[in-house]
């Protein structure tokens, strides 16, 4: 070993030779040998401590740009989500304006409608009125005909009888006076029989003819009334279709949505209710009648999806800026190493971060609940559940009827929690589903 050191400090002393290092006191000096060995480890030492502060610094630097670099992506994140947030509610308001305006443009056309049946309806009871009175008129007049021919076969007759007895066609003074004014008063009924049977004529062919404009008229009105029903069905479906794809897509059916949102009071309203009696004043469904009764079961599907979507846990739980550390399903336990179920979503945020209220609902319970630590239940409609759990503190109490986006607890790391972080599920009955389903489905809306 001896020999092995003198042949590393003769080859080391080329570059490292050996120092003296002189200790001077009153009365005596002395000196401490550096072998070059000794040298080339100080040396080393040094090296090394001064790379390891080299590597330490970095990787301090490294961690703080890391760091920088996630809070401005989480940044980025929020604003992209906040503006199309404002997108979405913008498009929704623009879409509820248009329902109004086409409900409004409805209605005008059922009056319109309305008026021009009623018109119709009084130019067919003016038609057969005149057909009527034309009737009694030609009746009367081939009575008056019957009684002329009649009355001139009596004067021929009497005629006839004269010539036989007196030879002569002359009558008596009074005989001729009462035949002359007889048929004085026959021509003089003769001609204004005549008179009204012409004008009635002339009404009558007027009526005909505005009875075939009012008919041609109300053929026009069916036609573009049919494309004003066309163009809001289309709309109404454009409207209508992406809400149900939202409740499809939160694993509630549309129809259980309007019937439980009818269920409650003053649900439809009196502009939403079907239309039941026909311009005439009687029961009928006809072909306009049906297609409009249909327009407005659509707004009322639209009335009952805007009441029941607030019902739905459509909300992230924690708008603040975060980061998800885990997703729902399988995976490794941080605690134990086994790979178990994970039934919801975590957020890792600081400590004391706002957490609300996903949905209308009331509170089922708020308190220390094994590894779920500080815990709240919130309780929705169609046996849905919210778990909200590792809470530094809670904010609600149980029996408490919150609203969406009311604060009810801060983020903190009780219970079984490696870290500050949400522990979030959403429940159906008892069974967990994926929360980001409902997330993902409040972002067509909201």
């Amino acid at each position: 070993m001896k020999q092995l050191l003198a042949q590393l400090n003769h080859r080391l002393e080329r570059h490292l030779p050996e120092q003296r290092l002189f200790l001077r006191s009153d009365t005596t000096t002395r000196f401490v040998r550096l072998r070059p060995i000794t040298q080339a480890v100080a040396l080393a030492s040094v090296g090394s401590f001064f790379a390891w502060g080299v590597i330490a610094t970095s990787i301090l630097l490294m961690d703080a740009i890391g760091s920088g670099n996630l809070r401005d992506h989480a940044v980025r994140d929020q604003a992209n989500y906040e503006q199309r947030l404002n997108e979405l509610a913008a498009e929704r308001d623009q879409r509820a304006v248009e329902t109004e305006a086409a409900q409004a443009r409805f209605a005008e056309a059922m009056t319109r409608i309305s008026d021009m049946q009623l018109q119709l309806l009084a130019s067919e009871e003016r038609r057969l009125e005149l057909e009527t009175g034309i009737d009694n008129i030609q009746h009367t007049i081939r009575r008056v005909v019957r009684e002329r021919d009649e009355a001139r076969t009596r004067l021929a007759e009497v005629t006839n009888t004269l010539q036989a007895e007196t030879g002569t066609t002359q009558t008596t003074a009074d005989r001729s006076r009462e035949m002359e004014d007889m048929l004085d008063y026959l021509l003089v009924a003769m001609d204004r029989m005549a008179g009204s049977t012409q004008e009635l004529a002339l009404d009558a062919e007027q009526s005909v003819n505005q009875a075939r404009h009012l008919a041609l008229e109300n053929e026009l009105l069916r036609d573009r009334n049919h494309m004003i029903f066309s163009q809001l069905e289309e709309a109404l479906e454009v409207v209508v279709e992406p809400l149900e794809r939202v409740f499809r897509a939160a694993g509630v059916t549309p129809d259980q949505i309007r019937r439980l949102v009818r269920q409650g009071a003053n649900s439809q309203t009196a502009s939403l209710r079907p239309i039941s009696v026909s311009t005439s004043g009687v029961m009928s469904q006809d072909q306009d009648i049906s297609r409009a009764n249909a327009l407005l079961q659509r707004l009322a599907d639209i009335h009952a999806y805007r009441l029941g979507i607030n019902r739905l846990p459509v909300a992230r739980p924690v708008s603040a800026s975060v980061r998800e550390t885990s997703g729902f399903g399988m995976r490794r336990h941080p605690l134990t190493g086994r790979s178990t179920m994970h039934n919801g979503l975590d957020w890792a945020g600081s400590r004391g971060t706002a957490i609300h209220a996903t949905a209308d609902g009331v509170v089922k319970s708020a308190g220390r609940q094994g590894g779920y630590g500080n815990l709240v239940i919130i309780q929705h409609e169609f046996g849905i559940e919210t778990y909200y759990a590792h809470l530094n503190s809670m904010d609600v109490r149980a029996g408490q009827r919150v609203s969406r986006g009311q604060r009810i607890g801060g983020m903190g790391t009780t219970g079984a929690s490696t870290g500050v972080h949400l522990h979030y599920e959403v429940r159906i009955n008892g069974r967990p589903v994926n929360p980001k389903t409902y997330i993902r489905a409040g972002q067509h809306v909201f």
